[in-house]
């Protein structure tokens, strides 16, 4: 099988929260070279050494970085998507250094063609076909769902999002007004539209994220949405504004996201409202649950696949 190199440039700050966010999204291999830690090993050698190797010595200007290896299917372009959305995210933070992202043997240029090769017509849950834009689609019964992730998470082959429309497809009542936290592709706003939900709210702190959702959304049929940018985690006045009174939330985020949003997650809901949350690896659920129920939320469905664990809940 074939691997991608992926590297990214942080800070000696950003490391413990990157390889956590990494961990998440299922990625727990990862080589660490911190600028920091190389610099203190050097003041420590060289005053008891008689020589230091020059090509040693040179990478004392070496960035802190943290690299991974994926592999060249869905599944590591799927996780690749999630890598440059989390950068993304941290990089907006402005803590964690400048959080770019360095792929070998996959160039940004060829991202969607490497899409193309990975990406195949997938049925996901009870319901659904995804189809990618560029697919024909054989005659089915399933709810076709067209989508082109382009470099945004969310193309229904993660195991995460699979979870996340099985638990929708018995969520949604029709008429429902939904919020997608974290749309990425907006692959669970345009599912929980083809369920009959009346309208959607699709959120991504990534505004190339908020784009593709908003083009998704439109490539299969829908009109009635809105597709916001914003960080409702760090911006009160952003999460005011997206209202309340939703009858599904759906959100497939990191843990600490879904932890650090409960509060939010409770005013956003209706008394008889379902918040769907995916996203969590297996060492983080009951972590996950436990903040959750703390909010107010009890749980009212639990699936796990692989070690991605996703809860359905209700208001206790």
């Amino acid at each position: 099988m074939e691997y991608m190199e992926v590297k990214l440039y942080t800070n000696t700050a950003g490391i413990e929260p990157l390889t956590l966010a990494l961990s998440n999204i299922g990625i727990t291999g990862c080589c660490i070279e911190d600028a920091a830690d190389f610099e203190a090993f050097l003041r420590d050698v060289t005053p008891h050494w008689d020589y230091v190797d020059e090509s040693l010595m040179s990478r004392r200007t070496s960035e802190t970085n943290v690299r991974v290896f994926l592999p060249k299917n869905a599944q590591g372009m799927e996780q690749l998507a999630g890598v440059r959305s989390i950068a993304r995210e941290m990089g907006a933070a402005g803590f964690y250094g400048r959080m770019d992202v360095e792929v070998s043997q996959v160039c940004d240029e060829d991202w969607a063609n490497s899409w193309k090769q990975y990406f195949k017509p997938l049925e996901v849950g009870e319901r659904f076909l995804i189809k990618p834009s560029w697919e024909t689609c054989p005659s089915t019964e399933r709810k076709i769902l067209e989508i082109d992730p382009g470099n945004a998470f969310g193309s229904g082959t993660h195991e995460t999002t699979k979870l996340c429309i099985a638990l929708l497809e018995s969520a949604v009542r029709p008429g429902d007004k939904v919020l997608d936290m974290g749309c990425g592709s907006g692959i669970l706003a345009i599912a929980a539209m083809l369920c009959g939900a009346g309208d959607v709210t699709a959120v991504d702190i990534d505004e190339a994220a908020v784009v593709t959702a908003g083009e998704n959304l439109e490539r299969n049929g829908f009109t009635a949405f809105r597709a916001v940018q914003g960080n409702a985690l760090g911006d009160d006045a952003f999460a005011e504004s997206l209202g309340d009174g939703y009858g599904v939330i759906l959100a497939n985020i990191v843990a600490d996201v879904l932890i650090g949003l409960r509060g939010w997650f409770y005013r956003w809901l209706s008394e008889d409202g379902t918040l769907i949350v995916s996203g969590i690896i297996g060492t983080r659920a009951e972590e996950v649950k436990a903040a959750l129920e703390s909010a107010g939320f009890r749980v009212t469905e639990t699936r796990r696949e692989n070690d991605w664990t996703a809860y359905e809940l209700k208001k206790a």
